[in-house]
């Protein structure tokens, strides 16, 4: 199901169908880097990864969307979740890194901010993942503070904005 369509691109429901491209895009380098290792690596993980953001759309009306070029080629993901650990709904992108650095995902990401309309939405970002905390400034969101969101897990960088 289409979710958005911005000047360059679609943002769709995942579907079941898609589980091959997730599993090439969280297994990255790139995204086990600078987002986490998923542990997703065959078609039946990857469908409880897309089952389980199937659920949040259907919990909350939106979760991470599959975003793709007018031609239908799969770039990235883009959306909001809600994470339990966080107070305020978290936006968050990832593309394969043939689609990085050209602008599709702030495009996506600022698709996904005006057409959902929250009044806060937060982001969380690794220390050292400068490309993303550049893009999430220019969505407009600010730097708060460094939050641990489980124990076990390291520091991330926690980013607002609240609609004024």
């Amino acid at each position: 199901m289409r979710v958005l369509s911005t000047e360059r691109l679609h943002l769709r429901w995942l579907e079941h169908h898609d589980s091959e491209f997730i599993i090439e895009l969280l297994n990255d380098r790139s995204f086990i880097d600078n987002i986490a290792d998923r542990g997703v690596r065959t078609t039946e993980d990857a469908i409880k990864y897309i089952n389980k953001l199937r659920e949040s759309y259907l919990k909350s009306g939106y979760g991470f969307f599959l975003v793709t070029g007018h031609d239908e080629k799969k770039l990235g993901i883009c959306g909001i979740i809600k994470r339990e650990e966080l107070e305020d709904p978290d936006v968050g992108f990832a593309f394969l890194p043939a689609f990085c650095g050209k602008g599709f995902a702030f495009e996506s990401a600022s698709g996904v901010l005006r057409n959902f309309q929250l009044n806060r939405i937060s982001a969380i970002v690794s220390p050292h993942n400068t490309r993303s905390k550049l893009l999430l400034e220019k969505l407009g969101l600010s730097y708060r503070k460094r939050i641990r969101l489980k124990p076990e897990e390291d520091e991330v960088e926690l980013y607002l904005w609240e609609k004024e």
